[in-house]
């Protein structure tokens, strides 16, 4: 009898003692989901940088305008509330163009960008700047002589209309214009504002143009005015 009792309290004791091991298990096991909740919660929380569209971008511009245009701001958003593949460095932007129009306050994340050829020219062109292309000869475009971003002047030959008659001359049109494409085939593309891409324009279809290189530093461009025939032959020898 007092043998059973012993076995009783024997099997009793190893329960509770099971039992309190159980609960220990389950308490550290709760403790380490909490802890890790608490983490992840916390992490959620973090503040992380990520490009936001400062003003509405449309479809089409390049990567390099917004940086350079200032099109956006850096914002600091929790990090749970960032878009999945979020642009946090401008650098990724470099070479590639808006696929969709993005709104202003818009994360900026990288499957609205695709990559463009580096030396796209829609890459140079920022406000009122155009390109235009102009048709011009090889003697008169420098042609095998000029690279793109080269600077030039372009003069013009044109008849000149008054009331003695009719005279051609020769005058500085534009200076210090940007060559977006060096001529090639018999065409060169040139940056331009809207106003110059008019007289480009109208002086190709009605005129003669030349292109001078410029220097690549410290270029002057004196204005020779007028060139004439009667101009020319009044100048002393030109050294």
């Amino acid at each position: 009898m007092v043998e059973l009792a012993q076995n009783l309290f024997s099997s009793r004791r190893s329960s509770m003692m099971v039992g309190a091991v159980a609960a220990a298990l389950a308490g550290i096991v709760l403790a380490v989901y909490l802890y890790n909740y608490r983490n992840s919660i916390n992490a959620s929380a973090v503040a992380a940088s990520v490009l936001v569209a400062k003003s509405p971008i449309q479809k089409g511009t390049p990567g390099d305008v917004i940086a350079t245009n200032g099109l956006f701001q850096v914002a600091q958003v929790p990090k749970s509330e960032l878009r999945a593949g979020a642009i946090t460095d401008p650098a990724t932007l470099r070479g590639r163009v808006a696929l969709a129009d993005v709104y202003q306050g818009q994360q900026l994340a990288a499957a609205e960008f695709s990559a463009v050829p580096i030396d796209a020219i829609g890459n140079h062109l920022t406000g009122n700047q155009r390109a235009i292309s102009v048709t011009i000869d090889g003697p008169h475009g420098l042609n095998g002589q000029l690279t793109n971003g080269d600077h030039i002047d372009i003069f013009l030959g044109v008849n000149r209309s008054n009331s003695a008659g009719s005279k051609p001359i020769v005058k500085l049109m534009m200076k210090d214009v940007m060559v977006l494409r060096a001529p090639l085939g018999g065409v060169a593309t040139l940056l331009a504002t809207e106003k110059q891409a008019a007289a480009l324009a109208w002086a190709v279809d009605n005129g003669k143009l030349w292109f001078v290189l410029r220097p690549a530093a410290g270029a002057t461009t004196p204005n020779p005015g007028f060139i004439t025939a009667d101009e020319l032959l009044r100048l002393p020898p030109v050294n």
